[in-house]
């Protein structure tokens, strides 16, 4: 059996972020050979974060956004979304997500980065080394025209919240305004055509159960009925939500007026 000095111990701990007695137990394993150690850590390291992702969610993390790509990278702490590795890894994988194009998230995890590995193996990597959860939580890709608006809960911590909102038109201040109104209210859907029927006819059906039980006029259910459906569009839809900077108009009229037509928007959140 090989002697394990406690300097190689330190060396194969400053290379790969593990334990003292994780890299003392891989060096022994590795029979003193340093680069067979790194293996046995990224093979027992990759298990542990298999084990506790089965666990534990990715419920912190971060969003990031390059040139029309918007990612979520998901951690277990914000301990973790704080690590400028972990920041550094968001900030290469939605600049490769930016330059393939790749719209959804196994379209993200298949990209490949400047290390050569796919950003899936790059995260696998990292979680093994960091011993959490991470996650490609969702990720989107948009052509033409966009605007971004990230927002940050904590000023100690990365954005948390990322809107991008692609548009027609030329006033990009409206487009921002938009994404703002997103980030805020958090719409589902841009028109209530996107709107499943299932979705809407329960609301329906809800709004006249509700009706009858408030003992409303048979004469009457129908209008109220219509008139609460329509309170739920004002909820879910984007251009029939009240704006947020002018509650006396619609994000829809506001758009208009400025030659704005969003033709499709995403919001992220970390924990969400």
């Amino acid at each position: 059996m090989a002697t394990i000095a406690a300097a190689d111990v330190k060396k194969l701990r400053d290379a790969t972020g593990a334990g003292m007695m994780d890299a003392k137990k891989a060096l022994v394993e590795a029979d003193g050979d340093f680069e067979k150690a790194i293996e046995v850590l990224r093979v027992s390291g990759a298990a542990k974060a298999a084990k506790r992702g089965a666990e534990r969610s990715a419920s912190n993390g971060l969003v990031a956004a390059a040139d029309g790509a918007l990612i979520k990278l998901g951690a277990e702490t914000d301990f973790v979304a704080k690590n400028d590795e972990f920041q550094n890894l968001a900030a290469s994988i939605v600049a490769a997500v930016a330059a393939a194009k790749a719209d959804g998230v196994e379209a993200a995890k298949a990209v490949t980065l400047p290390s050569g590995q796919t950003a899936a193996d790059a995260v696998t990597e990292l979680a093994a080394k960091i011993g959490e959860a991470l996650e490609i939580g969702e990720a989107a890709y948009v052509e033409g025209k966009s605007a971004l608006y990230l927002h940050r809960r904590d000023p100690d911590l990365p954005p948390q919240i990322g809107v991008l909102v692609a548009y027609e038109g030329d006033d990009e201040e409206a487009a921002k305004a938009a994404a703002r109104q997103i980030a805020a209210m958090r719409p589902n859907y841009l028109t209530r055509d996107e709107v499943p029927a299932e979705d809407v006819e329960r609301e329906r059906r809800i709004a006249e159960e509700r009706a009858r039980e408030e003992g409303k006029p048979e004469q009457a259910i129908g209008r109220i009925v219509d008139g609460r459906v329509n309170a739920y569009f004002k909820e879910v839809v984007l251009l029939e939500q009240p704006s947020v900077l002018d509650q006396k108009t619609t994000v829809g009229k506001e758009l208009e007026a400025a030659g704005v037509t969003v033709t499709r928007f995403v919001r992220f959140e970390a924990g969400a």
